[in-house]
């Protein structure tokens, strides 16, 4: 049977992993977190869960349980604090690796973030050279398991936009902080529907994550296939890009909001916008601005690996989060 450890159980990602593969698989799994209270969409008193209570700095202790993994799902993160950052996201995924036992696993699925890659899946000097501490720290540990003796094992996962969970609280699973903000950015479609952007991005819904990595954490491990990559495989986890002037008029069209004629937000009107309203912008922020497009070639879908995807389209994730469709108001249709 096979064993597979998750990190960061409790959280929305970890969460719609360990429902998939309770509900898709036999495997034992073993829900590494650190408080117990937030399991919601997963019973901890079922028979395959075990769980593994502490801060991921405590690696040491479960030594023993790690040697005894087949498969590991790291999802835990952090962000915020430059030390603890570090010492989470750098330190101890490598002592992590250091006690897995290289006889016994067979796969790690590793959880980045995009923002590190270009569009051909390299990664960016940017990201390192003015990332914030959460996206540098995720750059160094990727350049760190491209040398690593386990690098044919691990799978570099590379999430886009991250939805998941219900606006209103009332879904088993969390809420990403991206579904937390549609009610926000709802209360600013009366200023966004007058402007257009020259910008593109990629999202994904956790649940798709979950397939993703649970149709890979099930079938055989293989060698890394993939053009341009060396022995570690790197993954963006995605649907399809769209504008964000398409999202924005869908969520115009869902919350009822009548679209009207566009402004351009040129680079010297984005300037003034940031100097006359009270917005923080740091060195990655303005490099974001400048790139505009966060787009990936190629980008995964359950749909590669033979899945079906929960929300392929914005419209299915605005259903899925249960922020109220207010329609579309009748003066709007024919625009």
């Amino acid at each position: 049977m096979s064993r597979i450890l998750v990190t960061g159980a409790s959280g929305c990602v970890g969460q719609y992993v360990s429902r998939w593969l309770l509900d898709n698989s036999d495997a034992e799994l073993l829900l590494w977190l650190r408080d117990p209270a937030k399991l919601t969409a997963v019973p901890a008193d079922h028979p395959r869960i075990r769980l593994l209570v502490g801060d991921l700095r405590e690696t040491d202790r479960f030594i023993a349980d790690l040697a005894t993994v087949t498969r590991v799902i790291h999802t835990a993160t952090a962000w915020g604090d430059p030390e603890r950052a570090h010492q989470v996201n750098v330190v101890a995924v490598k002592r992590m690796l250091q006690l897995l036992n290289p006889a016994v696993v067979e796969q790690i699925i590793y959880f980045s973030t995009a923002s590190i890659l270009d569009r051909d899946l390299r990664p960016l000097p940017e990201a390192l050279a003015y990332g914030t501490e959460y996206i540098q720290t995720k750059a160094k540990c990727l350049e760190d398991l491209e040398q690593h003796p386990l690098a044919d094992r691990i799978i570099a996962v590379f999430p886009t936009l991250v939805f998941g969970g219900r606006v209103d609280g009332t879904s088993p699973f969390p809420t990403s902080y991206l579904t937390q903000g549609l009610s926000d950015v709802s209360r600013w479609l009366w200023l966004a529907r007058w402007l257009r952007a020259d910008a593109s991005f990629h999202f994904i819904h956790a649940e798709d994550i979950a397939r993703i990595c649970g149709l890979l954490a099930t079938h055989p491990h293989t060698a890394n296939r993939e053009p341009g990559q060396g022995a570690l495989r790197r993954i963006v986890m995605g649907q399809p890009n769209i504008s964000v002037d398409e999202a924005v008029a869908t969520l115009c069209r869902w919350r009822g909001v009548r679209r009207t004629p566009g402004i351009p937000l040129w680079p010297w009107l984005i300037e003034t916008l940031i100097r006359v309203l009270p917005i923080e912008v740091n060195a990655w922020d303005r490099f974001s601005i400048r790139q505009r497009h966060f787009i990936h070639e190629p980008v995964t879908s359950p749909e590669r690996f033979g899945g079906t995807s929960h929300t392929p389209t914005l419209e299915t994730v605005l259903i899925d989060s249960g922020l109220p469709n207010r329609g579309q108001p009748r003066s709007s249709r024919n625009i």
